[in-house]
């Protein structure tokens, strides 16, 4: 039984709800959205995720996210296939590739660029991976910013049962990943071959799978690539890869301390401080790139609305 085909009152235990990305086609790469989402604003305290393709760039061409500012949050980009060269305002240059983690903390504000280094436009180069925003709680919204790299080979690695998972941060399965996180969470990569089981931790309140590739059943109803599922806190959940396997993202967390005003790059839980980074980087009062401090995005012109939510295209993606 598929989920489109499944009944409301049939739902399996310990599912909250499904979120279907919302999808934009750009010169024939890919974007999928899945939070914010009209059901859920937040996992845990992530905010934002966004699925890059897959998809190739023709020779000469490749992904130009140019330098824009970020406050209140923490972005993490974790690919399968390509690489990308971040730069920000602290002097940080680091490539990532699959595997590899790139946490950076915007706190009380930061700049970056993304792009796709100029030997790989040499030939045609593939990009697929997810970024996401990790809100920050509201004692380290105004934090120093910061940047930190992690490799493949550094982060904790566990198989068992036909699952091989790797923990991207924060800690679950017996697990810790090296990357520090403000809050509590876990953010995981798991690879499952036809018919394996893998459980959810249930150790934290708020938990999401998202399925990446292959397909997925919980309770017995199956659940296609490009969905992301919720669970209710506290409700065991084991999920089993469908005949093909599968390839999932897992992320959850504590609840945040309060819902969040997010406009553009900006998240904060004061729509006055998101007033305030709009105003600054209109006057050029954020940091620059070095080595790519020749262009930005400029601001979009929406107004924050009185209420959390979403007005504005996020720089941080191939969408911009």
């Amino acid at each position: 039984m598929s989920v489109e085909s499944c009944p409301n009152d049939t739902m399996p235990s310990g599912l909250d709800g499904v979120i279907l990305p919302r999808a934009h086609d750009i010169g024939g790469f890919e974007v999928r959205r899945a939070l914010p989402a009209a059901q859920r604003q937040m996992v845990g305290p992530f905010i934002f995720f966004d699925q890059m393709g897959p998809g190739e760039f023709l020779t000469g061409k490749g992904l130009d996210v140019r330098p824009h500012p970020h406050i209140g949050l923490s972005t993490v980009t974790y690919l399968f296939d390509g690489a990308i060269q971040h730069r920000d305002s602290l002097g940080s240059d680091q490539s990532i590739v699959p595997g590899d983690v790139n946490w950076m903390t915007a706190g009380r504000g930061i700049t970056h660029s993304e792009r796709t280094a100029v030997a790989a436009r040499t030939h045609s180069n593939r990009l697929f991976g997810i970024q996401s925003w990790v809100a920050l709680p509201r004692q380290h919204e105004e934090t120093q910013p910061g940047f930190v790299h992690h490799a493949a080979d550094t982060l904790p690695v566990i198989e068992d049962g036909g699952a091989t998972l790797r923990l991207i941060a924060g800690h679950g399965w017996g697990l810790r990943a090296p990357v520090r996180t403000p809050s509590e969470l876990f953010y995981a990569d798991a690879a499952l071959l036809p018919g394996a089981p893998l459980p959810m931790p249930d150790d934290h309140e708020e938990r999401a799978a998202y399925v990446v590739q292959g397909e997925v059943e919980v309770g017995g109803v199956r659940f296609d690539a490009g969905r992301m599922l919720l669970f209710r806190a506290g409700d065991p959940v084991s999920l089993r890869a469908g005949p093909n396997g599968a390839r999932l993202l897992l992320l959850g967390g504590a609840a945040m301390d309060g819902p969040r005003y997010l406009f553009w790059n900006f998240v904060s839980s004061s729509r006055e401080r998101i007033e305030q980074a709009k105003a600054d980087w209109k006057a050029g009062r954020f940091a620059s790139v070095p080595g790519d401090d020749k262009e930005c995005i400029p601001l979009p012109e929406l107004r924050v609305p009185g209420v959390p939510a979403v007005q504005a295209p996020a720089a941080g993606s191939p969408t911009s």
